[in-house]
């Protein structure tokens, strides 16, 4: 292999990183979009996958892959309002869900069963 050919095969394989890199940089900045439902009455009071008690009053969330403590901003597509939400929990566990939101969450963005919303972690 001559100096050229490995100058141009670290060129394309930088070029490949930055495109994937900002790929993922794009997408973070879009966010995850799809439903969210919200639990609660249920659950008030009982453990949830972190070790905390649920509380419906606040403003947490249940997510199938963000690590807890994660903070995310919610909106729902159709009001127009936003929430930043506390990852503490696993779930949603209904196929095409994105988001579980406790009650309070869920009231302040207008969702009153399932809602499309967009979900960017910060």
């Amino acid at each position: 292999m001559n100096v050229k050919t490995v100058l141009v095969a670290i060129s394309l394989a930088a070029s490949t990183c930055l495109v994937t890199t900002c790929a993922h940089a794009e997408t973070a900045a879009r966010g995850q979009a799809g439903m969210a439902s919200w639990y609660g009455p249920g659950f008030h009071g009982k453990r949830t996958a972190n070790g905390e008690r649920f509380n419906t009053h606040s403003l947490t969330a249940a997510h199938r892959t963000l690590p807890f403590g994660s903070r995310v901003r919610v909106t729902n597509k159709t009001t127009g309002r936003s929430i930043v939400v506390r990852i503490n929990d696993r779930g949603p566990f209904v196929g095409g869900r994105v988001i579980d939101l406790s009650k309070a969450s869920a009231r302040a963005i207008g969702v009153a069963g399932v809602a499309r919303v967009v979900v960017a972690r910060l």
